[in-house]
């Protein structure tokens, strides 16, 4: 099964973005508000390499990006493979 994570907070839109086009393509996803503890944070941005804004996106423990690389990765016809692995 396909591990989906995505870091975010509640008024992102981004963050509203990424999620409608996980949830149009059928699959289930971990959501983990960074708002919500401040060490949250810090561990995303330790996984993303440094990236501090919201959403970051991994998919099986591969760093995406945002939203904008993750409809680019759609655009690219490469999203549907990843999460089907």
């Amino acid at each position: 099964m396909t591990k989906i994570e995505i870091y975010t907070t509640r008024t992102c839109p981004y963050c509203l973005r990424a999620k409608a086009l996980l949830q149009e393509k059928g699959v289930g996803y971990k959501e983990i508000d960074v708002n919500s503890a401040p060490n949250l944070r810090q561990d995303m941005m330790k996984r993303a390499n440094g990236g501090y804004t919201v959403p970051q996106i991994f998919i099986n423990d591969e760093h995406i990006g945002g939203c904008d690389e993750m409809y680019a990765l759609d655009r690219a016809g490469k999203l549907d493979p990843k999460l089907a692995s």
